[in-house]
């Protein structure tokens, strides 16, 4: 099991859910142990961004990357569901270099990108792959009932329950486990739109937040349910894009994880703290790579289509 890369540049353009902002996004090869990088440049001198945990610096609706410098703080908001895809396919390491504040938001759920990775192709390297094995329970809570936390496992499974007091959900899963390989991550959730409620909409708009949202990119629920004239992609598309944006979320620490992630009523905030949990504990987790041995997770050929 070695390192992946895409094996040609492959650039995409589109607006920003919160900002309405449109980018250019250009995906290009990296070398082994480079890691996800992205770059504004927008900016002179152009600002990397590695992903990491600390760097998420916001999470309001989304997940956002800041760096302080010198002019201000510079940002990349909703960069879930373009890591989530990432995590999909298996890419270690590429350059995602874009020239605006905000990934795409494409049609709001992951499968655009993952066309997108196919399209470039993927190149696997001469280094092997490493994963992050979970070794003890970890487990952080917040004030409104959410929790998340990491088991050991022999595998990488999701477990996530969902619960919101609106007629919408009267119909649908309020819980799902998904056992994670590229082939169930794409058939299983990969199509899942984001949502949000109307009632918030002025709100939200008040903080500059859901600007570029429309039907177009996302699950609209006012107050009797589903405002898109075609409906869900699935009845059980809400906690689906749960996991989707979980899966984008936990690739922020840099590799695969070996573990069983479950989660209640968790957002991008609590998926964070559980990785900074994590990463602040030794003694839970070891790095390992598969050289003559299965790996316990499998990602199939760029040929998968979603």
């Amino acid at each position: 099991m070695n390192q992946r890369t895409l094996a040609n540049p492959i650039k995409a353009k589109g607006i920003g859910l919160h900002t309405g902002h449109e980018s250019i996004m250009t995906l290009r090869p990296a070398p082994p142990n480079t890691g996800i990088v992205f770059r504004r440049v927008d900016c002179d001198p152009v600002i990397e961004f590695k992903v990491s945990p600390e760097i998420v610096g916001e999470t309001m609706l989304c997940t956002t990357i800041v760096k302080d410098q010198p002019q201000g703080r510079v940002k990349i908001a909703t960069i879930e569901h373009l890591m989530s895809a990432l995590a999909g396919v298996g890419i270690d390491n590429v350059f995602i270099d874009i020239t605006s504040d905000e990934v795409p938001i494409m049609d709001g759920s992951s499968s655009h990108f993952i066309f997108l990775l196919q399209s470039a192709g993927v190149e696997i390297q001469p280094v092997a792959k490493r994963f992050i094995r979970i070794l003890k329970s970890i487990r952080v809570e917040n004030d409104k009932g959410g929790s998340a936390e990491f088991n050991p496992y022999n595998g990488f499974r999701l477990n996530f329950s969902i619960e919101f007091d609106h007629p919408a959900f009267s119909t649908t899963a309020e819980k799902m486990t998904l056992e994670f390989s590229s082939t169930s991550y794409f058939k299983e959730v990969s199509r899942a739109r984001t949502f949000g409620f109307m009632k918030d909409m002025e709100m939200l708009r008040q903080r500059n937040l859901a600007l570029g949202a429309s039907l177009e990119n996302a699950i609209g629920l006012d107050d009797q349910g589903v405002m898109n004239v075609e409906g869900l992609r699935d009845k059980d598309e809400f906690v689906r894009h749960k996991i989707l944006d979980a899966v984008g979320d936990l690739y922020m620490i840099g590799h695969p994880i070996i573990g069983e992630f479950t989660a209640h009523k968790s957002g991008h905030a609590l998926n964070n703290q559980l990785l900074r949990a994590l990463q602040s504990c030794p003694e839970a987790y070891e790095i390992v790579s598969f050289d003559k041995e299965p790996s316990p997770i499998q990602y199939g050929s760029s040929k998968i289509l979603v």
